[in-house]
């Protein structure tokens, strides 16, 4: 198993233990002992102690090295003097496409260091097409390693209603896959909405702070049951009930496990889902828009 940019033993403290390097499996009766743990990073984390193999690459070089990497694994010739660049040698990354074909099943868990750096979307495209290249030799998959809140529940419920994951623009009446163009990030960075309705999420205290400002300039509606950053600089807040804890609902682990929520409390707020239909309601009782002079709207 190869961590990326992650380091889990800090950020994800139960994964080592639980799902991943010491769990006992039915092909895996050892554990730990009949595991290998490659550990890429910017620089040696904590989690760097539990690995067999730490790889520590220079920051913003996280795309050459997927990509000469893939090419090792394909038995292709690669500029010595490129790798070096990256702060890797070429014989490393022989060593470790040696030990990729050699497992029996192998697992690329990838965090925000490698998603979250220039590279961006590249960056995962080229894990995820690694992923897929090594399957010519073995079984080999890729997963991120989330962070807060129920992010995997968004991808999965645009995934099975759109086809895609995130990234996604519906303004032509069917769904457009873009990273980099229509990501969040992208578009408020780059100023092109001129409205944001925010759900469970916090992009205030997160995003870029060209989007941050962006958000503040234009109106802003976050739908949260507490004071966040991002509701301090919005132009509406709606109070609603704490999933789980007094509304119902489906969230999605990190593995893509459906866990349904039963609430303990009651809450006087409504829930997430019941403002969202009802903001679909009073839209849908006004007039369709249309076009007129000058680009003012007429009924």
């Amino acid at each position: 198993m190869i961590y990326w940019g992650g380091n889990p033993a800090e950020c994800h403290p139960r994964h080592f233990t639980k799902y991943s390097l010491t769990q006992k499996g039915k092909f895996i009766p050892n554990g730990r002992k009949d595991r290998t743990m490659v550990l890429v990073d910017i620089r040696e984390t904590p989690s760097a102690k539990a690995a067999d193999m730490f790889l520590q690459i220079r920051p913003g070089k996280d795309f050459e090295v997927i990509t000469a990497l893939r090419a090792v694994i394909k038995g292709q010739p690669v500029n010595r003097d490129i790798v070096a660049e990256t702060g890797l040698t070429v014989e490393q990354l022989e060593d470790l496409a040696k030990q990729m074909k050699a497992a029996r099943f192998g697992i690329i868990f990838f965090g925000m260091g490698l998603s979250m750096t220039r590279g961006k979307h590249m960056n995962s495209a080229g894990v995820l097409q690694l992923a897929a290249e090594m399957n010519a030799f073995t079984k080999f998959v890729a997963m991120p390693m989330r962070g807060h809140g129920n992010v995997t529940g968004s991808d999965m419920v645009l995934r099975w209603t759109t086809g895609y994951p995130f990234g996604i623009n519906l303004c032509r009446g069917y769904p457009r896959f873009n990273p980099g163009e229509f990501s969040t990030v992208d578009l408020l960075v780059r100023g092109d909405c001129d409205a944001a309705l925010i759900l469970g999420a916090d992009p205030g205290a997160t995003m870029p702070q060209p989007g941050i400002d962006h958000l503040a300039r234009i109106p802003t509606i976050v739908l949260d049951p507490k004071v966040t950053h991002t509701s301090r600089l919005s132009r509406v807040h709606i109070t609603t009930a704490a999933t789980g804890v007094s509304a119902p609902g489906t969230v999605y682990r990190m593995d893509e496990i459906p866990l349904p929520l039963r609430p303990a409390l009651k809450s006087p707020y409504p829930t997430d889902e019941e403002v969202v239909r009802r903001i679909r309601e009073a839209v849908a009782k006004r007039p369709a828009w249309q076009p007129g002079r000058n680009g003012q709207a007429v009924a």
